[in-house]
């Protein structure tokens, strides 16, 4: 095994000028900083964990500036990437199916709040305006305004699906659209457990899940039965939450979404 990162960056354009090959090419002159190039460094960017564009490009000219000829400025940097997330989010779901942990059958999801903003001024100039929304989180037992992220991921904590919603909207029902866009993948693994907490709860909502070949395993309500596999639940409840954290910037425990939510806004 190597750590070159020389290694990894041109093995990591080998993959993505390949998939790209055959693709349409947009009219007009050749961007200075290619497609696959520009790929190859957002992924990058995301590997090595720099949350601040700038910090990222500083560290590229300094490191890698030989295999990248021209860099492009902060603001042409962003604005490429949001240009380019259709094929962003392509290409994470190219490198997610290489992995051993794709074919996990065994899910676990979650919501947590991601919140957007803390006075009423920030509220009405935000241009989450129309997307974000008043929303009550129960493990902080306070209200919020912003998104609340839904996250699908496997035990080992490969992130399979996500999605950003209004926290108004109620948690199964984004969990059953997230499952309705993603229709394919759900097809492609037999038996597939979806381990959730007590929201997920509702009869109409767990036969919907049968009929898509999906078993959810949730602790039971107050005055439920004893539900089959519950017992499990103790040793992989907190996983979401390790995921969760793994995602979180670090200072303040909040997941990453805030470019992710720019780039979809």
């Amino acid at each position: 095994m190597t750590t070159d990162l020389d290694t990894l960056v041109i093995a990591l354009y080998v993959k993505i000028d390949d998939d790209l090959a055959g693709s349409a090419r947009l009219p007009g002159r050749p961007p200075k900083l290619s497609h696959s190039e520009l790929l190859c460094l957002a992924v990058m960017q995301a590997m090595l964990g720099f949350h601040n564009e700038a910090r990222w490009l500083r560290y590229t000219r300094t490191h890698l500036r030989h295999l990248f000829p021209y860099l492009p400025g902060q603001s042409g940097y962003n604005k490429r990437l949001r240009a380019a997330l259709p094929r962003i989010k392509r290409i994470i779901r190219v490198l997610a199916r290489d992995t051993d942990f794709w074919h996990d059958t065994v899910w676990i999801t979650d919501s947590t709040p991601v919140p957007c903003g803390m006075s009423r001024p920030t509220v009405k100039r935000s241009d989450l305006a129309g997307f974000a929304g008043y929303g009550y989180c129960a493990s902080h037992s306070r209200f919020f305004w912003g998104l609340r992220l839904y996250l699908v991921c496997t035990p080992a904590g490969m992130p399979m699906l996500w999605a950003l919603a209004d926290p108004k909207l109620g948690e199964r029902e984004v969990l059953a659209a997230m499952l309705e866009v993603d229709a394919e993948m759900i097809k492609d693994r037999a038996g597939l457990l979806l381990i959730s907490d007590k929201g997920f709860a509702s009869k109409t909502f767990e036969r919907s899940l049968s009929e898509q070949g999906i078993t959810l395993l949730r602790p039971s309500r107050k005055k439920e039965v004893l539900r089959a596999g519950e017992p499990m639940l103790k040793k992989v409840r907190q996983l979401i939450e390790s995921v969760n954290d793994t995602l979180g910037d670090g200072r303040t425990g909040q997941p990453v979404t805030r470019s992710l939510t720019a780039y979809d806004h």
